[in-house]
């Protein structure tokens, strides 16, 4: 038993809408920024259509998973396809840094090797990206704050937002002050950007794939919470965990004092769900109530 809140079916519908139109928009931006870094010979360009093509990749792939997400459980699947959200922004912050590191290996050899650059084109084509992406940003940045596989989406194209200012300013310097090895510099400031904000994004993605406790939970406190109901003895064999944005999940043993009815486990597994929804945003609660049982009753957290 537990609580339950889900989002309505027009909220979800204009998730993909808005994913939908970010793909169309970033895949017409990297074609132009293609075209337009081989022909002004911009490297900072390239980059950054290579960042937009790893964009359309990720929006496509978060598009895909929200539409999973929104499957009905079965038999064979009782929690339906309700971490393929997950399991995208783990992808999608995996593939961050992949670019990231790419972007580092020719910034470097740029640098070594500077060339000249058609500045105008730089500055037309990342103006135009500018627009484009940040259209894009504002169409996802709602649901990047409750939605893990929307942020990783969401991060894709603030950075390239970001990437493509740094090179229209590049374009700039470079036009006014024939500084072209600005061109390489600031590809490396964006990768390394990208390292940091992918980075936390995989770290948060993978511990919901782990299982692991949330960060802002402590399973002392809810221990000491719930020992705390009249007729509880002991609570033992927790297990907290996160299924997805939505669905934070508790199972525990807890020993009563005394040989209780099945109406008043009732009673108070209805006072714990409360309890750990309004303390601690946990919406599914799994209890085996026990008394006399010949278990450890010290071991808190156990397979």
């Amino acid at each position: 038993m537990g609580h339950s809140h889900n989002h309505s079916h027009s909220h979800n519908d204009l998730k993909g809408r808005n994913l939908l139109i970010s793909i169309v928009l970033n895949i017409v931006i990297t074609v132009a920024q293609v075209i337009g870094g081989l022909l002004s010979g911009s490297l900072s360009l390239l980059s950054d259509a290579l960042h937009n093509f790893s964009d359309v990749i990720s929006l496509i792939i978060s598009y895909i998973a929200d539409r999973l997400s929104k499957q009905k459980a079965s038999l064979k699947k009782t929690f339906g396809y309700k971490r393929a959200e997950i399991l995208a922004a783990f992808i999608n912050a995996a593939t961050l840094i992949i670019v990231a590191v790419l972007l580092i290996i020719e910034a470097v050899e740029r640098f070594l090797n500077p060339q000249e650059i058609e500045s105008n084109v730089v500055i037309w084509l990342s103006f135009v990206a500018i627009l484009g992406n940040g259209f894009s940003v504002l169409l996802l940045k709602k649901d990047s704050h409750t939605n893990m596989n929307m942020k990783s989406a969401y991060l894709h194209l603030l950075t390239d937002m970001m990437a493509s200012v740094a090179v229209l300013i590049g374009g700039l310097l470079m036009k006014y002050y024939q500084l072209f090895w600005v061109d390489s510099v600031l590809t490396f400031v964006i990768a390394m950007y990208l390292i940091i904000m992918g980075y936390n994004l995989l770290k948060d993605s993978f511990k919901v794939l782990m299982l692991f406790t949330p960060e802002s939970i402590e399973v002392e406190d809810i221990v000491n919470v719930l020992q705390n109901i009249e007729l509880i003895k002991n609570v033992h064999h927790v297990h907290i965990w996160q299924l997805n944005e939505e669905e934070i999940h508790l199972e525990a043993h807890i020993d009563f004092k005394k040989d209780i009815t099945l109406s008043q486990f009732d009673t108070i597994l209805h006072k714990i769900e409360d309890l750990v929804f309004n303390n601690f945003g946990i919406n599914h609660v799994n209890i085996q109530p026990e008394f006399g049982k010949c278990d450890d009753k010290d071991v808190i957290v156990q397979d």
